[in-house]
């Protein structure tokens, strides 16, 4: 059987439809015209032998098989790239502001600053530590151009980096009392790791009672650690100064939390897309 080769100027084009939702975005994007761009896209769909667009409304979305090819077409795009920079003699040069949550700044972070300073040498990378709320509500504002996040968000292109337990943290020397309310250690505002913290506890008919909050992870860590009680978060964020509370507590199962990489909808940033394609599969 005949090796075929896949073409990646039609990948090219292709992932600029997608990412445009038009054949008219596209066009703007690889300097061709439209009809070129329509031209393209049915010689992929004939290489594939599979529709790879459907359309939803006024814009063009990919199919179920579209998703596949699009799968590949980005990391296909991401190492012809980077191998043409080295060949070339050229890198990335520029900034990229990234976000993330404090939970993951001595875990994943740091293999992600590793990846991005091995890729790229030539990139600066400005970093904000924060909540994910707030990291991502900064990222549509474009106050960022991409950011780690424990929060779902459905509308922004994103990937997983880990999957982690949530588990119920508290000091050494913490011990617990069934008798009493829980004393729950969580955020002052609107947070993911509090909402299901309580949640949980109401479903399995725990009592609490919430003995401390802060509008950071520095002072709800801080608080822990002094014994003041128990807080729920994920793996990432244990420590030596820290230990999960066992079964004997008879506190409810928590479930596994997913930390993503989330680029803007409309970032005008040219750095982000190849930074963002050349961590697909890449695992953190």
């Amino acid at each position: 059987m005949a090796i075929r080769n896949l073409d990646i100027e039609l990948l090219r084009t292709y992932v600029a439809v997608v990412d445009g939702e038009s054949f008219a975005a596209a066009a703007e994007a690889v300097s061709r015209t439209q009809s070129a761009v329509t031209q393209q896209m049915q010689r992929l769909e004939g290489f594939v032998g599979k529709p790879l667009f459907k359309r939803v409304g006024r814009s063009k979305q990919p199919t179920v098989d579209g998703l596949q090819v699009l799968s590949y077409a980005r990391r296909l795009l991401a190492l012809n790239d980077e191998a043409c920079a080295v060949f070339a003699g050229t890198e990335l040069t520029g900034e990229v502001r990234l976000g993330s949550p404090h939970d993951v700044t001595e875990t994943i972070l740091p293999n992600l600053l590793s990846h991005v300073s091995t890729a790229f040498p030539g990139l600066r990378v400005a970093i904000h530590v924060g909540r994910s709320p707030q990291l991502l509500e900064s990222l549509r504002r474009g106050e960022i151009d991409m950011t780690i996040a424990a929060a779902q968000a459905p509308d922004l292109q994103g990937l997983t980096l880990r999957t982690s337990p949530i588990v119920w943290m508290c000091a050494p020397s913490y011990r617990h009392d069934a008798t009493q309310p829980l004393p729950l250690i969580v955020a002052d505002e609107i947070s993911f790791f509090r909402q299901l913290a309580i949640e949980h506890l109401d479903r399995a008919n725990v009592p609490w009672r919430i003995t401390y909050t802060s509008p950071t992870m520095v002072g709800v860590r801080a608080a822990v650690r002094a014994g003041l009680g128990v807080t729920a978060r994920s793996v990432e964020m244990l420590g030596h100064d820290l230990r999960m509370l066992g079964d004997e507590a008879a506190l409810p199962r928590l479930p596994d939390v997913s930390f993503r990489l989330y680029v803007g909808s409309h970032t005008t940033n040219p750095l982000v897309p190849q930074l963002f394609d050349s961590l697909i599969n890449r695992s953190l």
